[in-house]
């Protein structure tokens, strides 16, 4: 059965995608800990990060980089967060957000009912910050 992530990289679930290319999707977080929470997911259903392949972990782990430069671009914040936790979706996927505190690494704070404009608006933001770092082949249209 495939995941919810899957789902939203087939087409099958709406995302707000920012990054897309062979090998993983990037999209907002639908419970972000804050504007511009990104999730870096490969195509490749692996459950846990401890079974990617080690060209795919580099390859996220470099897309998140690329990611969080854009959210640094865009917010400014005192650091971009970076997680992998894998509890909620059987999916692995690295977590990437703008953010100014240890206390914002808090999964209890999550945002569970965003604000749809908000949300499309910081997408918007972080493809414009990725196409103007020279990744305009990987920035889907909005």
């Amino acid at each position: 059965m495939s995941t919810i992530f899957t789902k939203i990289i087939d087409g099958e679930i709406p995302g707000r995608f920012v990054w897309q290319d062979e090998r993983c999707v990037a999209f907002l977080s639908i419970a972000p800990l804050a504007q511009g929470h990104t999730l870096v997911v490969p195509r490749e259903e692996v459950d846990h990060w401890l079974d990617l392949e080690p060209e795919l972990a580099a390859h996220l782990m470099k897309v998140s980089q690329v990611i969080g430069q854009a959210q640094d671009q865009v917010w400014s914040p005192k650091r971009v967060g970076q997680m992998i936790q894998g509890f909620e979706v059987p999916h692995c996927h690295i977590h990437v957000w703008p953010t100014n505190s240890i206390e914002e690494f808090d999964f209890a704070n999550v945002d569970q009912n965003p604000d749809p404009e908000l949300m499309e608006q910081s997408a918007e933001r972080i493809r414009q910050a990725l196409r103007s770092a020279g990744h305009e082949q990987q920035v889907p249209q909005s």
